[in-house]
């Protein structure tokens, strides 16, 4: 081997790329959980719109005012007279025209149809986000990885959403029906819910870091997420049950409290005609199991709060607090909104109040799993 002279410079080795850290999402292009964050942000409001929408369109009993179902073709609304007259010569049709509605004129279906119309075009909107969205982040690699089978499920849940509202409107349209049968609101409202939490799961989750997220799981306290699931589920439950209460207008029968028409268990609770459908289609039944729901939501609530007081974690003890001053003011609304007869403006309140405490549960639950570490410099987020 030839010799070297001392002081020769040697060419310095190729640079090496380094290992990429953190986990794959956090591959994907700078800002991309950004990006899907606030895509979806603006989906969650647009599905809250939506559910008090509806909930407006069913209290003012405009549902069935649109009495076919075209996606596509019906995003136009009637113009011109003769359309207009023509709409409302299909609602008089239907049993709700005939029995509840026989004096409704021209100007009285207009006031209605545009509730339901305005319902259904939301509908679209969100469904055209979505897939706008969708297909955005997708064609220029915004998507972090892992995401798009969650994304693409959002998608799917809200096309049979669409399915599922048609199945509701279309049972109202049967003969002897003239609203909607109770159980497929509760189901269609319990869609929306599910839909709504999904997004706000994931809107959390894209709130921060991935790696900040695996360092937090490792610190998640594990019994008082079990409790929040359960609480979570609960209030889903009563949920459903407050739907059946609207679906048949049961909140407007009863409105003493804490009796029912005087009365602590009423005498009409149980129709032996009715069988199991007195959970669905007996007033006294559903307002009273809604009643119930609501104390014992309330009782464990409270037991959940108790424990999440021994968190370590001051940022969970906050959200928890929180928590349960949104199912207090949502009892207090509650109970002021049968007394009064469930008007529009208190029972949508109450609407808007399930939404808030469903999602204030959903940001407990995601602490309970995900805590904010603390140390001697403060909260690290």
């Amino acid at each position: 081997m030839a010799k070297r002279p001392i002081f020769q410079e040697v060419a310095a080795p190729a640079a090496q790329p380094l290992a990429p850290t953190g986990s794959l999402i956090d591959t994907a292009p700078r800002g991309a959980r950004g990006w899907v964050r606030a895509w979806l942000v603006v989906l969650f409001v647009m599905v809250v719109a939506m559910i008090a929408l509806g909930g407006a369109t069913r209290l003012t009993g405009s549902g069935l005012s649109i009495t076919e179902w075209k996606p596509v073709t019906g995003t136009l609304p009637p113009s011109g007279q003769a359309a207009w007259e023509t709409e409302f010569a299909k609602y008089q049709q239907i049993p709700q025209f005939r029995e509840e509605n026989p004096t409704m004129d021209l100007a009285g279906f207009k006031r209605i149809y545009w509730w339901e119309w305005a319902h259904r075009l939301l509908g679209r909107a969100v469904g055209l986000v979505w897939a706008l969205g969708f297909v955005f982040l997708w064609a220029s690699g915004r998507m972090p990885a892992g995401w798009t089978p969650r994304l693409l499920t959002l998608g799917a849940l809200g096309g049979l959403q669409g399915v599922v509202g048609w199945w509701m409107v279309s049972s109202g349209l049967a003969p002897g029906m003239t609203s909607v049968a109770s159980y497929r609101l509760a189901v269609h409202l319990g869609l929306a819910f599910s839909i709504l939490g999904l997004i706000a799961w994931y809107v959390l989750h894209l709130s921060r870091p991935e790696a900040a997220l695996l360092r937090a799981r490792r610190a998640g306290e594990g019994k008082l997420f079990s409790m929040a699931t359960g609480l979570m589920h609960l209030a889903f439950v009563q949920i459903l049950i407050g739907a059946l209460v609207a679906g048949i207008d049961a909140g407007r029968q009863y409105t003493g409290w804490p009796k029912m028409g005087g009365e602590w268990i009423p005498a009409a609770i149980w129709d032996p005609a009715l069988g199991w459908r007195n959970l669905f289609e007996n007033a006294a039944t559903v307002q009273f199991t809604h009643r119930i729901a609501g104390y014992l939501l309330a009782i464990f609530a409270v037991v959940v709060w108790a424990r999440a007081r021994r968190s370590p974690h001051p940022v969970t003890r906050g959200v928890f607090t929180v928590m349960l001053a949104a199912v207090a003011f949502q009892i207090v609304l509650g109970i002021a909104t049968v007394m009064r007869g469930a008007p529009l403006p208190e029972a949508l309140a109450h609407q808007l109040g399930a939404v808030a405490l469903f999602v204030l549960i959903l940001r407990a639950r995601h602490h309970a799993r995900y805590p904010y570490e603390t140390s001697v410099r403060g909260t690290i987020r």
